[in-house]
Protein backbone atom coordinates (compact mmCIF):
# COMPACT_ATOMS: atom_id res chain seq x y z
CA UNK A 1 0.00 0.00 0.00
CA UNK A 2 3.31 2.07 1.19
CA UNK A 3 4.21 1.55 -2.44
CA UNK A 4 1.11 3.16 -4.22
CA UNK A 5 1.02 5.84 -2.68
CA UNK A 6 4.53 6.69 -3.14
CA UNK A 7 4.02 6.00 -6.53
CA UNK A 8 1.13 8.01 -6.49
CA UNK A 9 2.58 11.24 -4.81
CA UNK A 10 5.82 10.84 -7.02
CA UNK A 11 3.71 11.14 -10.62
CA UNK A 12 1.59 13.90 -9.42
CA UNK A 13 5.02 16.06 -8.51
CA UNK A 14 6.83 14.91 -11.67
CA UNK A 15 4.30 14.40 -14.60
CA UNK A 16 1.80 16.49 -13.75
CA UNK A 17 1.21 18.73 -16.76
CA UNK A 18 -0.11 21.56 -15.21
CA UNK A 19 2.96 22.14 -12.58
CA UNK A 20 5.11 22.64 -15.43
CA UNK A 21 2.60 25.47 -17.07
CA UNK A 22 1.94 29.31 -15.68
CA UNK A 23 -1.86 30.41 -15.11
CA UNK A 24 -2.39 33.61 -16.73
CA UNK A 25 -4.32 36.24 -14.15
CA UNK A 26 -7.29 37.49 -16.63
CA UNK A 27 -9.57 40.15 -15.01
CA UNK A 28 -13.24 40.18 -16.25
CA UNK A 29 -15.25 43.50 -17.34
CA UNK A 30 -18.45 44.12 -19.16
CA UNK A 31 -18.58 45.32 -22.78
CA UNK A 32 -20.54 48.24 -23.66
CA UNK A 33 -22.12 48.26 -26.63
CA UNK A 34 -21.67 51.84 -27.32
CA UNK A 35 -18.00 51.99 -26.34
CA UNK A 36 -16.89 50.12 -28.95
CA UNK A 37 -15.58 46.89 -27.09
CA UNK A 38 -13.70 48.58 -24.39
CA UNK A 39 -14.66 47.02 -20.57
CA UNK A 40 -16.79 49.03 -18.75
CA UNK A 41 -17.06 48.13 -15.11
CA UNK A 42 -16.03 45.21 -13.06
CA UNK A 43 -18.60 41.95 -12.19
CA UNK A 44 -18.63 39.23 -9.95
CA UNK A 45 -18.54 36.45 -13.15
CA UNK A 46 -15.66 34.84 -12.54
CA UNK A 47 -12.88 34.54 -15.47
CA UNK A 48 -11.63 31.22 -16.72
CA UNK A 49 -8.64 28.98 -15.66
CA UNK A 50 -6.31 29.75 -18.56
CA UNK A 51 -2.44 28.50 -18.23
CA UNK A 52 0.04 29.07 -20.86
CA UNK A 53 3.30 26.76 -21.19
CA UNK A 54 5.64 27.44 -23.98
CA UNK A 55 3.38 29.01 -27.69
CA UNK A 56 0.59 27.10 -25.64
CA UNK A 57 -2.57 28.32 -23.93
CA UNK A 58 -4.89 25.74 -22.18
CA UNK A 59 -8.18 25.86 -20.98
CA UNK A 60 -10.58 24.10 -18.58
CA UNK A 61 -11.68 20.93 -20.22
CA UNK A 62 -15.60 22.63 -19.82
CA UNK A 63 -15.48 26.29 -21.00
CA UNK A 64 -17.93 28.30 -23.29
CA UNK A 65 -17.32 29.67 -26.70
CA UNK A 66 -14.69 32.43 -26.58
CA UNK A 67 -13.16 34.84 -28.92
CA UNK A 68 -9.53 34.99 -28.28
CA UNK A 69 -7.29 37.83 -29.18
CA UNK A 70 -3.63 38.73 -29.05
CA UNK A 71 -2.41 42.26 -28.70
CA UNK A 72 0.97 43.73 -28.85
CA UNK A 73 2.22 46.33 -26.25
CA UNK A 74 0.78 48.91 -29.06
CA UNK A 75 -2.70 47.40 -28.75
CA UNK A 76 -2.43 45.93 -32.33
CA UNK A 77 -4.17 42.41 -32.83
CA UNK A 78 -1.60 39.84 -33.66
CA UNK A 79 -3.44 36.65 -33.69
CA UNK A 80 -7.15 35.72 -33.21
CA UNK A 81 -9.09 32.63 -33.53
CA UNK A 82 -12.17 31.18 -32.13
CA UNK A 83 -11.83 28.68 -29.08
CA UNK A 84 -14.68 26.50 -29.23
CA UNK A 85 -16.22 24.83 -26.17
CA UNK A 86 -14.57 21.25 -27.39
CA UNK A 87 -11.05 23.10 -26.79
CA UNK A 88 -8.21 22.57 -24.64
CA UNK A 89 -5.44 24.17 -26.25
CA UNK A 90 -4.47 27.12 -28.57
CA UNK A 91 -1.47 27.03 -29.98
CA UNK A 92 -0.01 30.72 -30.52
CA UNK A 93 2.88 31.61 -33.47
CA UNK A 94 6.01 30.60 -32.46
CA UNK A 95 6.96 34.44 -34.25
CA UNK A 96 6.03 36.21 -31.73
CA UNK A 97 8.28 37.20 -29.13
CA UNK A 98 7.23 39.45 -25.82
CA UNK A 99 4.86 40.82 -23.76
CA UNK A 100 1.04 40.50 -25.22
CA UNK A 101 -2.40 41.17 -24.07
CA UNK A 102 -4.94 38.47 -24.44
CA UNK A 103 -8.56 38.61 -24.63
CA UNK A 104 -11.20 36.31 -24.47
CA UNK A 105 -14.68 37.84 -25.07
CA UNK A 106 -17.70 35.58 -24.11
CA UNK A 107 -20.82 37.84 -25.39
CA UNK A 108 -20.57 40.78 -23.43
CA UNK A 109 -17.99 39.87 -21.08
CA UNK A 110 -14.37 40.36 -21.87
CA UNK A 111 -11.53 38.75 -19.81
CA UNK A 112 -7.67 40.16 -20.14
CA UNK A 113 -4.69 39.04 -18.63
CA UNK A 114 -0.86 39.41 -19.89
CA UNK A 115 1.70 36.82 -21.46
CA UNK A 116 5.43 36.43 -21.99
CA UNK A 117 6.34 34.31 -24.97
Amino acid sequence: MKKILLFLLGYCLFCNPLLAQTPVDLTVGKIDPTSMGHPSGKSSITPPTVYIEDYTLFFEAYHPDYILYIKDEDGDVVFTTTVYSAQTQVVLPSTLSGDYEVELVMGNWLFTGWINL
